[in-house]
C-alpha cells in the first residue's frame, strides 16, 4: 500500500506530545487540580506515591525522586564518593549527561566501544578498560533496549566495582525478565517529555536495591541537610515537584499500553521497509532486537551506510518527515571534553554509528498511514539515488 505525496500532504512529526497526552487530559487536570488545592507543591504525597509505584514497576525496593535524569546520574556518583583520580567507564555513544556527571566531579571518563548491532556498550570493551583506578561503570540502556547488563554486572562484581545503570530511555525495559534499574547499585531514569514516561517538564528518579544507599541518595539530593539546616555532606538541590509527580502517576498507569503501541509501530516499520526492498547492507539496516531483552522502543534507529545518511535526512525534511540523529558526535569528539584526560582503546563502532544512524518517528499515537508516508519517502530517496547511479 502506498500514499501519493502532494504539496498539501501533511507532514509527519518526529514526536507529537500533545497527541499522545490528549486521551488523558481529564486525568491530568484532576490530578493537577488536587495538587493546586493542596498547596503542597514540593514534598507532596504524589511524590512519595510515585516513588513507591516506580519501585514496584521496576521490582526494586527503593526509589528516590529528583529534578532530572542528569541529576540522577550525578547523585549516584556523588553518593559513591566519586572524585578526582577516579576513573568511570562509560560509552561514548550516548547523551552528554552520561559523561558530564563524571567530569563535574573531577573524575576521568574512560570510553568503552559499543556493540555494532544494538548500539549498547560492549561488555568486553568494558572489561579491557578496567584498572585499579576504576571506581564505577555506567552502562547506558540505549534507545529503549537494555545492554548486556548481566555480563556487565558479572565483570563489575569480579573487580568489586559498582554499576550505575543509565536507564533514562529505558523505563519498562528488561533483560532476561529482570527490569532495567534493578541490576546495578542504582538505576537512573529521566522524565523529560520525550521519554516513554515523560512529564510536563523536567524530572527524574533513582532506583536502588540497598535501603542505605537509597537514603544516601536522598541526603545528597536535599543539600546534604538532615535535620533541617544541619548539613552532613555537600549535596545539591534536586527535587521532583509535586505537579510533575502527579502527571507522571497518571502516565505510569498507561505506560504499558504506550510501549505496546511503540512496539507495534516498530514491527510495522520493519515489515514495511523490508517489503519495500530497502533492507540490506547497501541500503538500510533496521534495528536489531536482542532476544534476551524487552525492548520499549524509545527510538527506532535506522542504519544508513555509504555516507548517505545526511542526504536521506534532508530528503525526508523536504517532505515534512521528522527525523533526528542520536547521536551525530560521540562524546570523545565533543569540543568540551578535548581538555579532559579521557582514555579509550579504540572506538571504531562508536564512530561508525555516529556517521550512519537515523531515528524515525515512533511515538505511540503515530498512525499506520503516517508510517506508510515515512516509508514511501525513504523509498523515493533510494529510487532517486539508484536512478542517478544508473
Amino acid at each position: 500500500m502506498s500514499l501519493a505525496m502532494t504539496d498539501s500532504t501533511p507532514g509527519v512529526p518526529l514526536l507529537d506530545v500533545n497527541r499522545d497526552n490528549a486521551p488523558h487530559r481529564d486525568e491530568f487536570l484532576e490530578a493537577l487540580t488536587e495538587v493546586l488545592d493542596s498547596g503542597r507543591f514540593l514534598f507532596g504525597p504524589d511524590v512519595t506515591e510515585l516513588e513507591n509505584e516506580v519501585a514496584a514497576y521496576t521490582q526494586t525496593p527503593n526509589a528516590v525522586g529528583c529534578a532530572s535524569g542528569s541529576d540522577a546520574l550525578l547523585l549516584a556518583l556523588m553518593a559513591l564518593d566519586i572524585k578526582a583520580g577516579d576513573e568511570v567507564i562509560v560509552p561514548s555513544f550516548t547523551f552528554f549527561a552520561s559523561v558530564s556527571c563524571i567530569t563535574r566531579l573531577g573524575a576521568t571518563p574512560v570510553f568503552a566501544d559499543i556493540c555494532p548491532d544494538t548500539y549498547n556498550v560492549d561488555p568486553e570493551s568494558i572489561a579491557s578498560l578496567i584498572t585499579e583506578k576504576t571506581a564505577a561503570i555506567i552502562p547506558v540502556h540505549l534507545f529503549g533496549q537494555c545492554a548486556q547488563i548481566d555480563r556487565i554486572c558479572e565483570i563489575a562484581s569480579e573487580h568489586d566495582i559498582p554499576v550505575i545503570e543509565d536507564a533514562a530511555q529505558a523505563i519498562g525495559a528488561a533483560y532476561k525478565d529482570r527490569p532495567a534499574g534493578n541490576w546495578g547499585t542504582a538505576g537512573c531514569f529521566s522524565f523529560y517529555p520525550t521519554k516513554n514516561l515523560g512529564g510536563m517538564g523536567d524530572g527524574g528518579i533513582l532506583t536502588a536495591t540497598d535501603a542505605g544507599f537509597a537514603d544516601r541518595l536522598r541526603l545528597f539530593a536535599g543539600h546534604g541537610m538532615r535535620p533541617r539546616y544541619y548539613h552532613q555532606v555537600v549535596g545539591i538541590n534536586s527535587r521532583l515537584d509535586t505537579f510533575q509527580a502527579a502527571v507522571l502517576r497518571v502516565k505510569l498507569r498507561h505506560l504499558d499500553a504506550a510501549v505496546e503501541a511503540r512496539t507495534i509501530n516498530a514491527n510495522r516499520y520493519t515489515r514495511l521497509l523490508t517489503e519495500a526492498g530497502l533492507v540490506g547492507d547497501d541500503q538500510l539496516g533496521t534495528p536489531y532486537h536482542d532476544s534476551n531483552a524487552r525492548h520499549v522502543w524509545n527510538q527506532y534507529t535506522l542504519r544508513v551506510p555509504g555516507g548517505r545518511r545526511d542526504a536521506l535526512r534532508a530528503h525526508l525534511s523536504e517532505r515534512k518527515i521528522g527525523s533526528e540523529i542520536y547521536y551525530p558526535v560521540p562524546m570523545h569528539q565533543q569540543e568540551c571534553f578535548q581538555d579532559v584526560p579521557f582514555r579509550h582503546d579504540g572506538l571504531k563502532h562508536t564512530e561508525a554509528a555516529s556517521a550512519e544512524v537515523l531515528n524515525l518517528p515512533i511515538f505511540p499515537s503515530l498512525t499506520e498511514a503516517e508510517q506508510i508516508r515515512v516509508v514511501d519517502s525513504v523509498t523515493s530517496f533510494f529510487q532517486q539515488a539508484n536512478r542517478a547511479a544508473a
